[in-house]
């Protein structure tokens, strides 16, 4: 199944759907004039794997890398915390990772920068399996469409290394997008503070996991999960989370 009419109705001017095996063209290489130009003027949002790839990558505690470099926008008006990568206060909004010569964290770099030029939602079809539909958003700004390197989204995402990006995401779309969320539900203050230290400061959370955070838990369990290494204990909290939330 595609983007619907109402989908379609809403798109940017500068984007269109895109089928997985629908060839386009595009590269992005220091050789073209626009490199980097990506990396400014944007809000970044992190998901939870992009601040365990990045906190890794910076050798920072995630509560270290949390206070330096991520900006947490918490409103009422929304169901969950939003947190963005800060960037550098330098009068083109750059990303704090990016040089001239590119990007320093690039191997663990966040998942909206490897899917660029694309964008990427997913939902759980009848089936139980997950569905994909992906739109190519085309910004006068960006070059790479000029070099003849032909490629699919499938192939794309693929390359730039998303899967691992993809599998952790889904499992958080089943909070974001949970039947009690698209029906109203409202965090209390408590549950907002555990969204964020269960999904975003897994060192931390070890840490209050080992305090009893999690109640009614067996010694021999606390010490299961937090010898986890920091992907299993993400998954473990996320699912731990989503029964939390939405009892």
């Amino acid at each position: 199944m595609g983007l619907s009419q109402a989908d379609l109705a809403h798109l940017p001017a500068n984007t269109r759907p895109l089928d997985r095996n629908t060839p386009f063209t595009f590269s992005c290489h220091s050789g073209l004039d626009c490199f980097t130009e990506c990396c400014r003027l944007l809000e970044l949002a992190l998901t939870p794997y992009d601040v365990l790839r990045l906190r890794r990558a910076t050798g920072l505690s995630s509560s270290d890398f949390l206070e330096h470099y991520v900006i947490i926008e918490d409103s009422e008006d929304e169901t969950f915390p939003r947190l963005y990568l800060t960037m550098v206060d330098d009068g083109r909004a750059s990303c704090a990772f990016v040089t001239a010569a590119g990007c320093t964290v690039y191997r663990d770099r966040p998942g909206a920068c490897r899917v660029y030029p694309l964008g990427r939602a997913s939902k759980h079809g009848a089936s139980g399996d997950t569905e994909e539909h992906y739109i190519l958003i085309q910004e006068p700004h960006c070059h790479g469409f000029l070099d003849q390197v032909t490629q699919t989204a499938e192939c794309y995402c693929l390359d730039q290394g998303l899967l691992e990006y993809n599998r952790f995401n889904d499992k958080v779309a089943s909070i974001l997008k949970h039947p009690q969320v698209r029906s109203g539900k409202i965090l209390q203050p408590e549950e907002r503070q555990l969204f964020l230290l269960f999904l975003y400061d897994l060192d931390r959370l070890r840490i209050e996991i080992s305090g009893g955070v999690i109640p009614d838990m067996t010694p021999i369990a606390v010490q299961e999960v937090i010898s986890k290494n920091d992907e299993e204990l993400l998954l473990f909290a996320i699912e731990w989370l989503r029964q939390r939330l939405f009892v």
